[in-house]
């Protein structure tokens, strides 16, 4: 007589997640050798960024700083596990319903691959193999037959299934790395043997704007050290030679400018800090650097906006928009499309081989990284991707100041040395006063500003005696006004508030 063979519940989870493992493991060695842009995670990942409320992004930002991307691949590692597991315990109990839903996965990992802006013809056949590998063994692992020594053959095979699944995921994240690098390396052989045209009109930073001081953020943000944020889980890696910037919409005559053409041009260099949005009081969220490119006022000028244009929509290679005032792209601030970053060209991470940098705007309206076009439109008739998700629409940058020393904690008593940076791109800093504990404001000392387009260094010794003290600072701008006290959240047009720590003295 024969009897019905049922896995015990753990072994039906275990089984979905090696049948999962090793779907996904095949479908990241077939994305390496096939199409490394569509790689599962990384698809998934994309469309998770794109349509992620504004509260996750910031709480994201928040948590992980510049490593939100880590973090969000690792939650969907954890999700696909989990949902793998209810899938074994689905088909367990309601064949076939378990397998359709490791199928399922698939199916959502190739949509999510070819609607991404740079899918290429592939790109649905990685997810899709995925779903299909994990649907069928998932189906072999917990197919109903005799009993007697069956769940032993389950353990055995749903062992050698998530052994296989390692080795094959391993593969796959070996043969992806090997293709990013042998891909890139041409890229990235290009990139190093580059040799930028020097500036026409170099930058000049100021001895006098660096103080020195231990601890305090130098006046140059080293490129490694400059903080990065975007919505790329995969960076692009674009070679020059293929890059072309169109300028269209509402213009007199469309252009379109090529890598050699761009470098022919009449090359500036413009110190500028950059500041993200989502950057709270005190943060690290923002940089400042030696910029090398081309005005884009005078790219502007090529293709005449038409009178009633009052918006530039940049997109990016990976389909990311940013929407900036006409306005602040044709004035007379350091507006660049740029090609250069202190000295080297554009690092990968910051838009390789071109990025718009815009003074005076937060990073989301304006600084569009591997940007290859620029449609002339109006606020009223298109919205990009930040605008779309409840940001405000223009972005100037708000009057902040930050304390960098000394930092929260113990210091010694007696003379102490208080200092931070202070910016208001497009307008200047024309002082910086801290308070300590409720005592007066006191001006302190500034560093000498390179432009009004950069942040600027300041200090300040004062005596602290024994005990616990709240240091405050508030910066003063170039037009009259003083930074608030009102504090804000970075949502929508970013974070306000004076900067606070507070120490012991000892």
């Amino acid at each position: 007589m024969s009897s019905r063979f049922a896995p015990g519940r753990a072994m039906a989870a275990g089984a979905g997640v090696a049948a999962a493992a090793l779907g996904a493991g095949v479908g990241e060695l077939l994305a390496a050798l096939l199409a490394p842009r569509s790689s599962p995670f990384a698809a998934i990942g994309s469309v998770l960024i794109d349509a992620a409320p504004r509260w996750a992004k910031d709480l994201a930002i928040a948590l992980f700083g510049t490593a939100d991307k880590v973090a969000l691949l690792v939650l969907i590692a954890l999700v696909l596990l989990a949902v793998a597991a209810v899938a074994g315990l689905l088909q367990r109990r309601r064949p076939p319903w378990g397998v359709a839903l490791a199928g399922a996965l698939g199916i959502i990992g190739a949509v999510a691959a070819v609607t991404r802006a740079d899918a290429g013809a592939l790109a649905l056949l990685p997810s899709l193999v995925a779903g299909v590998v994990s649907a069928g063994v998932l189906a072999m692992l917990l197919r109903r037959k005799h009993a007697g020594s069956e769940e032993a053959g389950l353990t055995r095979r749903t062992f050698l299934i998530g052994s296989a699944a390692a080795v094959v995921a391993g593969a796959g994240m070996a043969a992806w790395a090997a293709t990013r690098s042998a891909g890139g390396r041409t890229v990235a052989a290009i990139r190093a043997a580059l040799r930028l045209p020097a500036a026409g009109a170099p930058a000049h930073v100021p001895a006098a704007a660096e103080l020195g001081l231990p601890g305090l953020a130098p006046v140059i943000t080293p490129n490694s050290e400059f903080y990065r944020i975007d919505t790329a889980l995969i960076v692009p890696e674009i070679d020059p030679a293929r890059w072309r910037l169109r300028v269209h919409g509402l213009v007199e005559r469309e252009v379109e400018l090529s890598w050699d053409e761009l470098l022919a041009l009449p090359l500036v260099e413009h110190v500028a800090t950059l500041a993200c949005v989502s950057n709270e009081v005190g943060g690290g969220l923002i940089g400042n650097a030696v910029w090398l490119g081309y005005p884009i006022r005078e790219l502007l000028a090529q293709a005449g906006p038409l009178p009633e244009a009052d918006m530039v929509l940049s997109r990016s290679q990976d389909g990311f928009t940013a929407g900036t005032p006409l306005e602040a792209l044709t004035d007379d601030r350091g507006a660049l499309l740029a090609v250069g970053m202190n000295g080297e060209p554009l690092p990968f991470d910051h838009g390789f081989p071109v990025r718009m940098v815009v003074p005076g705007l937060y990073g989301y309206v304006s600084a569009t990284k591997w940007v290859v076009d620029l449609e002339v439109t109006r606020f009223d008739s298109d919205r990009a991707y930040w605008t779309d998700r409840g940001w405000s629409e223009r972005g100037p940058i708000k009057l902040q100041s930050r304390i960098d020393v000394p930092h929260a904690g113990q210091v010694a008593a007696g003379k102490t040395t208080i200092a931070g940076v202070a910016w208001h791109q497009k307008v200047g800093v024309a002082g910086v006063e801290v308070q300590v504990d409720d005592g007066p404001w006191r001006s302190a000392d500034l560093a000498a500003a390179i432009s009004s387009d950069t942040w600027v260094q300041w200090s300040l010794r004062t005596d602290l005696d024994p005990g616990e003290h709240v240091i405050r600072c508030r910066a003063l701008s170039a037009d009259g006004s003083t930074q608030t006290s009102d504090t804000a959240p970075p949502a929508p047009d970013g974070a306000t508030g004076w900067h606070t720590r507070r120490i012991t003295a000892a």
